[in-house]
């Protein structure tokens, strides 16, 4: 690393090394190279005048790119896919007169783009697989740990905290099949020409348009695409850019919302990340054991989905059949959102395989509120009793009222079971029952075990556990 120049932190801090090499410059130019190598082959099939000896020229130099050749002639000619086609063709003498024939720059640029946003969502594919597995784990573990449910993040009915755990995975659920959804929609741009026309292929093949039409067929099969758009003009609808990058937004607002929630459970002293023997929370207070990854999670979660507006406002203006404005927020936006949710997931899937969770701190938590939570079941075993059903609630309500004041104005222990027991009104109620948390969770660990059995061991069975990325760096 030269430590006198900015480094993107993607790169140097956080995302994985497969998802940085799929976006390197070996993986760019190479492919740009198999392209043409797909582009002389399928014309060679259909009659173009290229020789074996031409092809295994171009094929013997696919991965050997000379990068400082390509620099000087980038700088001459102010072009850089003329400058890789002149180093390719220095490179392949034999061949160097039918590289690029009849291709617009697009036709490599555009190409390759799609190859490498079908392998980096194949990527992130595995990553949300695995972080999937590991939440579901947890939710196992703890299908029926009763704990203080919040809406509005205020205390509300209890629920488990494996029933909270699905619905962080669940989120995942939902964006594997948006994952799986694109990756079912993407499709080569293939031959379409300079404006979308096809006429240079036109023109090769001296009118014949079935052979166009092949030409266009055969380079797609080559390259690993069953499908090509149907219509392009000189790229490929920047309408698809905005649909991945959509995705990817969608999983990084899944990460960030479980990331939260995790970092207020840590503030509430119910559950932790992982936190190493050696690690440091805190340069100055020593005690501290802040939830760092999660708050990681959250901050790199932020510019991923900030980055989808790039897409959208992209795709808006491509006048007519294109323009060049799409090309540096390109070479920004697509590789660095791959590269972001990357890190998420993997940050992610640490976070989820080594949570620690402290039932006690959770049960004290639930049982200060939990007078507020077993009214309704005073309720309904006393009105069970032969109570008259509306003055109960009123009496529930003058009592809660009461009870509340005391712990908000005065700062004591919330006494509305003892008000609740020393009503006559309630003389008949069972109280050890009425306050148990298990009655109160409703079908909590059922839902859990459907889920598990429904939702996650198909995606188990198909995809086994996934990939959890590589051991965090920082």
């Amino acid at each position: 690393m030269n430590h006198d120049y900015y480094q993107n932190p993607l790169i140097s801090r956080y995302a994985s090394r497969q998802m940085a090499a799929i976006w390197g410059d070996q993986k760019k130019f190479s492919t740009w190279r198999r392209l043409w190598v797909a582009l002389a082959e399928a014309e060679a099939e259909l009659g173009v005048p290229i020789a074996e000896a031409q092809l295994d020229e171009l094929r013997a130099k696919v991965d050997d790119i000379d990068f400082v050749a390509a620099a000087t002639y980038e700088k001459k000619l102010r072009h850089d896919v003329m400058a890789h086609v002149h180093v390719y063709g220095d490179q392949c003498l034999r061949a160097k007169g039918i590289i690029h024939l009849g291709a617009t720059s697009n036709f490599v640029v555009d190409n390759t783009d799609l190859l490498l946003i079908r392998e980096s969502l194949e990527l992130l594919r595995e990553r949300v697989v695995s972080v999937i597995d590991a939440l579901s784990n947890f939710a196992t573990e703890h299908r029926d740990l009763a704990t203080l449910g919040f809406t509005h993040l205020q205390p509300a009915q209890p629920t488990t905290v494996g029933k909270r755990a699905t619905l962080w995975a669940y989120d995942l659920v939902l964006d594997l099949q948006e994952i799986e959804h694109r990756l079912a929609t993407l499709a080569a741009r293939s031959t379409k020409g300079t404006t979308g026309t096809q006429a240079s292929f036109l023109e090769l093949f001296e009118g014949d348009h079935e052979k166009v039409a092949k030409l266009e067929e055969l380079v797609a099969k080559k390259i690993g695409f069953d499908n090509i758009y149907a219509v392009t003009g000189q790229t490929y609808p920047r309408k698809v850019d905005h649909q991945v990058l959509n995705t990817l937004s969608g999983i990084a607002a899944s990460c960030h919302k479980a990331a939260t929630d995790i970092r207020i459970l840590a503030h509430r002293k119910e559950m932790e990340e992982p936190f190493e023997k050696n690690q440091i929370g805190s340069s100055a207070m020593a005690y501290k054991r802040n939830p760092m990854r999660s708050e990681r999670i959250c901050g790199l979660a932020r510019f991923a989905m900030s980055l989808e507006t790039s897409a959208s406002a992209t795709h808006a203006t491509q006048w007519m059949e294109r323009t060049l404005d799409d090309s540096a927020n390109r070479r920004l936006t697509l590789p660095q959102a791959f590269l972001a949710v990357d890190a998420i997931l993997s940050i992610y899937h640490n976070v989820a395989s080594g949570l620690v969770v402290y039932p006690n701190v959770i049960a004290k938590n639930l049982n200060e509120e939990l007078p507020f939570m077993v009214t309704e079941n005073f309720l309904m075993q006393a009105v069970s009793a032969g109570g008259d059903r509306q003055e109960l609630h009123e009496r529930i309500r003058q009592h809660s009222q009461d009870a509340a004041a005391v712990v908000k104005q005065q700062g004591l222990p919330n006494d509305l079971l003892d008000r609740l027991q020393q009503d006559e009104a309630f003389a008949g109620v069972d109280v050890a029952a009425a306050i148990d948390p298990q009655s109160l969770v409703g079908r909590a660990p059922e839902q859990v075990d459907a889920f598990l059995a429904e939702v996650i061991a198909p995606i188990r069975e198909k995809y086994g556990t996934g990939s959890g990325g590589e051991e965090l760096r920082v």
